[in-house]
């Protein structure tokens, strides 16, 4: 999963983006809210950890700005404030969850995996295409029954296609996805060949129709 976190804390966010990464997750960090203004602006993200305490302005604008935008990435609010007045106006604007500080780190991490399912696929524990299926929780695929072994980036990599069905994903939204935004100043994108050869033959050796179309000269699709 891509995140952003929206947090000043540099002690907390360290803490929350160590912990994060160990769990597999691609994470980077805006330490205010013209920080985070620039990276939604270019770059997509699965889910925003927002803090409503900016040092140059209130996280709220930040999630009302997200939704104007379309953005399909999930939002959990973490605020020092427990006011019920914040917490109301922050799920008007369309918020997905909010968690008061101090909080767990496994917590967090739960209530992330819970508002991509809710997001992406419609709230099921398992993710179902044709003979695959994948179980998030244990981050385990199955084709046709048979389990799959695949790396960290190839795992990640299905998930992200069977996120988005039918959709022309370009090299560039992969490559970012997969390893953060960063990556968008490579001018090859070799590895991403590499990982995208790899997961196809591992799922058609068990049997799995080849569902990934290579868009040349722009990236790949999930065909339905």
């Amino acid at each position: 999963m891509k995140i952003l976190l929206v947090e000043d804390e540099k002690l907390l966010a360290s803490a929350i983006l160590d912990f994060l990464r160990a769990e597999g997750h691609v994470c980077e960090w805006a330490t205010d809210a013209l920080d985070a203004d620039e990276k939604i602006g270019v770059y997509e993200y699965d889910c925003a950890l927002v803090d409503i305490m900016l040092p140059d302005g209130s996280g709220l604008d930040l999630v009302k700005k997200l939704k104007e935008t379309r953005s399909r990435a999930g939002i959990i609010i973490i605020s020092a404030k427990n006011s019920l007045d914040d917490k109301v106006r922050g799920l008007d604007l369309g918020a997905d969850d909010y968690l008061t500080k101090p909080f767990h780190l496994s917590e967090l991490n739960a209530r992330l995996n819970s508002v991509r399912r809710r997001r992406q696929f419609d709230g099921n524990p398992e993710i179902v295409f044709g003979p695959i299926k994948v179980l998030p929780d244990a981050k385990e695929v199955r084709v046709n029954g048979q389990t799959v072994s695949l790396t960290r980036k190839e795992y990640d990599l299905l998930v992200y296609l069977l996120a988005n069905p039918g959709r022309v994903l370009t090299k560039g939204a992969i490559s970012e996805h997969l390893y953060g935004d960063g990556i968008d100043q490579v001018d090859r994108y070799d590895f991403l060949y590499s990982q995208m050869k790899n997961l196809r033959k591992k799922l058609t050796e068990q049997g799995c129709p080849d569902y990934i179309q290579t868009i040349y000269g722009v990236g790949y699709k999930m065909t339905t």
